[in-house]
């Protein structure tokens, strides 16, 4: 009965061919973890006031002394949502070794950001990111957008696209080493 099935022309044509199956595999991959391209950089970041949700500036030199990762994001971003139980379990594990993490929404609202934070549950530090902040990074073209700073508030490393805990390891792990 499954093999008179199988063998009548409408089926055949719903059957998809290899190419299609490949194509299908592609998009699933990339929707479900984009590409990031990280570039090497070695530039100083001005001290600006990061405006946390909770109402208090914290200035950026403040951090110096411990490896900050610098995440542009939104919440309405797909990416960003993706990302964010990557860099709390990143947080999680290596905040006692000297890490730090600033999750600067691109938003206006701080009491949204703040309550999508409590809602998922995310306890690492977030901000608003207003045009001074984004200018003492450069252009923020497209959300997510990271940077690792070290200890002396030099960006390191600038990551466009989505963060996973094994490349913030490979990333950071060396520059918390350093003296």
């Amino acid at each position: 009965m499954l093999k008179q099935f199988a063998n009548h022309p409408w089926v055949k044509k719903l059957t998809p061919s290899p190419f299609t199956l490949f194509l299908m595999a592609l998009i699933v991959y990339f929707w479900f973890r984009p590409p990031a391209w990280v570039t090497d950089e070695h530039r100083p970041v001005a001290n600006v006031a990061i405006h946390m949700t909770d109402g208090q500036t914290i200035p950026l030199a403040s951090l110096h002394g411990k490896v900050v990762l610098v995440s542009f994001w939104a919440t309405w971003c797909p990416y960003c949502r993706h990302e964010m139980p990557e860099i709390q379990a990143f947080y999680r594990d290596w905040h006692d070794k000297g890490f730090e993490t600033l999750a600067l929404s691109i938003e206006d609202d701080p009491a949204l950001v703040a309550q999508f934070m409590r809602q998922q549950g995310y306890t690492f530090p977030a901000g608003l990111a207003d045009a001074a902040t984004q200018h003492a990074f450069g252009e923020i073209k497209k959300v997510p957008m990271s940077f690792i700073v070290d200890k002396q508030g030099v960006i390191r490393h600038e990551i466009s696209g989505q963060v996973y805990y094994a490349r913030l390891k490979d990333l950071v792990t060396p520059l918390l080493q350093a003296p």
